[in-house]
């Protein structure tokens, strides 16, 4: 049988390696140990027997993602038509997505928007799907309007999307479409973590056979990035624009800065490398790239940490930490890279104050207080000294959730999440010469107004043409899944849910539709029982059975096999 050839590899995950140290963190921790599935239980069979199931596991009305997508397809002309053409958008929506409800009707039109959006980037091409970060033509895409800043975040976001045929053709067009089947000849134009992102796809996804293939383009990344940008010191040197970050504070377009953003996704890299080549039973490959982690850590900490303003930053050319606070400063911790227990964590203290990070329109992406921080209306229209970009936005709060989920601090509280959260979210709007107020997604936001920067600047210099409509460059729908509702992906058959909505801001919620390892999960909060009729609390449900329940939000854990 077909599903028989494609049994996909299972790790098996010990007690003792979830609780052993070292350079990776835990959820990249599993034994060496890699087994066939059976032929049952590989994502082709599951995919058939879970799509059979989907009728029967919904909870929020089809009607609901209808309605929403009938409003985006009047609001918006469809000057652009990728794979998925508009009047397609419902339809492919509803077999490929997860379907949210909550009684914030600003979050959960957002959610359907962001998707509605994703949608119309999938574009078709001679090399299969790619994800597109702008609808229009800009001067520095690559083949077919490609650009690589975002990769990671495409990923975060795409690993929902059930169907896997986009994101497989996505990643093999920047791992394997160059020169005889090696990078992408503008896969380096901008910093990544690939490797990580992709071994985070999994843990979704569960398709380790997958993932292994990957190996070896993944190593060819890395051992690139370190001929191309590693400082004889070990650290990660990177241009503020290569990073996707023109013009800011501590940045250069000419000065080799060892910056937060590049070190840490390099850091991930090397963690997600190591676990795959024990899932592929290569023990002395993750050896060199456990070494290369630990090392980095230590680097990273080292070097990139300043004692006196408790925050990471950017290491300039001269030897001297730059004189300011900056919202990658919190990157580490997207990758759980700062060790617990050190009081690195003080550094978020900083994203709720107003002369640090928070803006009513914000976080901001230089701290308030420094003489940098200025919204420009001269210069470069896509600067990154104070505007809000929905990118580093996306970034602080997943950092912000792993904080929250992996380590023990008294910075932040699940409040700060939701705060933050909500700010990213009432953002994500723009108000028409008419006064109506549409769902929107752009470039940056004056944080102090909510006004769509870049775009307002175009518009007044006589440039504008629609470039950052539908902007594809930061994710949504992840956060809301990973950190709001708090689905923790893991690397074994355990299902972890740990909502970081704090316990009295709504009374219910439910994620619908959610294929996660081969399985169709729901979870819902229900204060009462009487929204949903399931009865009170939060329930997780797979292929329609409930597997764990608690009387309040907090964490839960139960098997899907």
């Amino acid at each position: 049988m077909q599903c028989a050839r494609q049994a996909a590899l299972v790790v098996l995950v010990s007690a003792a390696a979830l609780r052993a140290s070292g350079p990776t963190q835990v959820r990249h921790n599993h034994s060496l140990a890699v087994v066939a599935r059976n032929a049952a239980r590989t994502f082709s069979a599951s995919y058939r027997a879970a799509t059979a199931r989907e009728r029967s596991s919904k909870l929020i009305p089809a009607a609901e993602l209808h309605r929403y997508v009938e409003e985006f397809n009047r609001a918006f002309p469809e000057e652009v038509v990728n794979a998925i053409p508009d009047q397609d958008a419902a339809a492919w929506m509803e077999q490929n997505v997860p379907w949210f409800s909550c009684p914030d009707p600003d979050v959960e039109r957002t959610w359907y928007y962001r998707w509605w959006a994703l949608r119309k980037h999938i574009k078709q091409t001679p090399r299969g799907y790619i994800l597109t970060e702008f609808l229009k033509p800009v001067k520095h895409a690559s083949e077919y309007g490609a650009i690589s800043c975002a990769l990671g975040l495409h990923l975060a976001e795409g690993r929902w999307i059930h169907d896997p045929k986009y994101l497989d053709d996505y990643v093999r067009f920047w791992l394997e479409s160059g020169e005889g089947g090696g990078l992408q000849k503008d896969y380096h134009h901008y910093s990544g973590w690939t490797a990580a992102a992709v071994y985070d796809r999994w843990l979704v996804d569960g398709r380790s056979r997958d993932l292994v293939s990957l190996l070896d383009p993944l190593i060819r990344d890395y051992k690139a990035w370190e001929r191309e940008r590693l400082l004889p010191g070990g650290l990660f040197w990177q241009y503020d624009v290569r990073d996707g970050m023109e013009e800011s504070v501590s940045g250069s377009r000419h000065n080799r800065n060892a910056r937060p953003t590049i070190n840490s996704y390099m850091y991930g890299n090397a963690v997600a490398i190591a676990a795959i080549a024990r899932m592929a039973g290569k023990p002395s490959i993750a050896a060199e790239f456990d070494k290369k982690a630990r090392n980095l850590r230590a680097l990273v900490e080292q070097k990139l940490w300043d004692r006196e303003a408790v925050f990471f930053k950017s290491r300039l050319d001269t030897g001297k930490l730059a004189d300011v606070r900056e919202i990658i400063g919190y990157t580490p911790w997207y990758f759980d890279l700062p060790e617990k227990n050190r009081g690195y964590e003080r550094a978020w203290k900083q994203l709720m104050d107003a002369r640090g990070f928070y803006a009513p329109y914000g976080p901001t992406t230089a701290e308030r207080r420094s003489p940098g921080f200025r919204i420009a209306d001269t210069g470069d229209a896509c600067q990154w000294n104070g505007p809000s970009w929905p990118f580093s936005t996306s970034i602080t709060l997943r950092a912000l959730a792993n904080v929250l989920n992996d380590y023990p601090q008294s910075a932040v509280s699940d409040k700060h999440f939701f705060d933050t959260f909500l700010i990213y979210t009432r953002s994500q709007k723009r108000k028409r010469e008419n006064g109506a107020i549409v769902p929107w997604i752009d470039e940056n936001l004056n944080p102090l107004t909510g006004e769509w920067w870049a775009r307002t600047l175009q518009i007044r210099r006589g440039t504008f043409y629609g470039r950052g409509d539908h902007y594809n460059h930061s994710s949504y729908a992840d956060l809301v899944i990973t950190g709001l509702v708090g689905l923790r992906p893991q690397p074994n058959n355990l299902l972890v849910v740990k909502p970081l909505l704090p316990a009295d801001a709504w009374d219910w919620f439910c994620l619908d539709h959610v294929r996660y390892h081969g399985h169709l999960v729901t979870i819902l909060w229900d204060r009462t029982g009487m929204k949903f009729h399931r009865g009170k609390g939060l329930r997780v449900f797979s292929d329609g059975h409930e597997i764990v329940h608690a009387d309040r939000l907090t964490r839960v854990s139960g098997s899907i096999e």
